[in-house]
């Protein structure tokens, strides 16, 4: 994800006029990379169910794809909790959370209703659980959280195909699930919580594969290998994975411009790792695994994809 997003202090250029019926709409709250994409199958959903979205940004100018296609604007969280009974945010982390949700003009102040709040970052299980009871104590019980973590990255987000692991009371979750449906495959696990311990074991399964994609291709092209035939080779047997048909081109062409910056798999194998501990295992791969992550950073190429595992190797190996 990207950088934080925080209300703007008012409306961006040609901002529709806001909703006259609250309580009805969908609001997403955080339009980086992630959240511009799911913004328009949001809109398009709305439109077809007869209400609409609303959205709010730090920064106006990424709300104008998203207005074109339909959205409302509102200048903060507290105006876009008057206007919704859902709300989906995707900022990075959980204070990043807690600036939208507290304050003169965030979410709290604005709830005119009972209203379910989706949490789309990926963000510590047992934090997920904590702040849910806060929430739902403060409000009276008004505004209850669904976790919703997602996988797929920007190439999901734009196609609507995310994999999105949920967790929440049922019925709660049952409010949330058209407006996820519209962005993927939304699957229920079980209470609050339960969709950051599935996203923390897919960054698990995720980081180990594309280090070992990494460590592969230095390995194939040190001993003169094809890297290109390789991967296509790989990607029909036992080492095909979504990973490698999409990060292919990449390793390929040593190309490790951002999608999903390598530094923010040290907070997801965090999670992890707590997860872990929650569940009474001792990891075997996770501590090498949070090592390298940890060490590429501190070398300086933590912005860049998580693909460059496979520069860190060459820069680390070199003649």
């Amino acid at each position: 994800m990207s950088a934080p997003d925080r209300p703007a202090p008012g409306p961006g250029p040609g901002t529709p006029e806001p909703a006259t019926t609250p309580g009805r709409g969908v609001g997403l709250v955080g339009l980086g990379a992630m959240g511009r994409p799911m913004a328009l199958h949001l809109a398009r959903t709305a439109a077809e169910r007869g209400t609409e979205l609303v959205v709010t940004t730090r920064r106006p100018g990424t709300a104008s794809a998203a207005l074109a296609a339909g959205a409302r604007w509102a200048a903060t969280p507290r105006e876009l909790a008057a206007r919704c009974d859902v709300v989906v945010v995707m900022v990075p982390d959980l204070p990043d959370l807690r600036a939208v949700t507290d304050g003169d003009d965030g979410l709290l102040a604005g709830i005119a209703g009972p209203t379910v709040l989706v949490i789309g970052a990926t963000v510590s299980p047992q934090g997920v659980r904590d702040l849910g009871a806060d929430l739902r104590e403060r409000s009276a019980g008004r505004l209850r959280l669904v976790d919703a973590p997602v996988s797929g990255g920007v190439e999901g987000a734009a196609d609507a195909t995310l994999s999105i692991m949920v967790g929440g009371d049922a019925d709660d979750v049952a409010r949330a699930e058209p407006w996820l449906r519209a962005l993927g495959r939304p699957v229920h696990l079980g209470p609050l919580g339960s969709g950051e311990v599935a996203k923390a074991c897919n960054q698990l399964v995720v980081a180990a594969t594309t280090a070992a994609l990494g460590e592969a291709a230095v390995v194939a092209e040190r001993a003169g290998l094809d890297l290109a035939a390789l991967l296509d080779l790989l990607g029909s047997g036992y080492a095909g994975s979504r990973l490698l048909e999409v990060k292919r081109h990449k390793l390929v062409a040593h190309d490790h411009s951002p999608a999903s910056p390598a530094r923010f798999m040290i907070k997801d194998l965090a999670f992890a790792a707590e997860a872990a501990e929650g569940a009474g295992v001792v990891p075997a791969l996770l501590p090498a695994l949070r090592e390298l992550y940890t060490a590429l950073t501190a070398a300086g190429l933590g912005d860049l994809d998580s693909t460059v595992v496979q520069r860190y190797l060459e820069e680390r190996t070199r003649d």
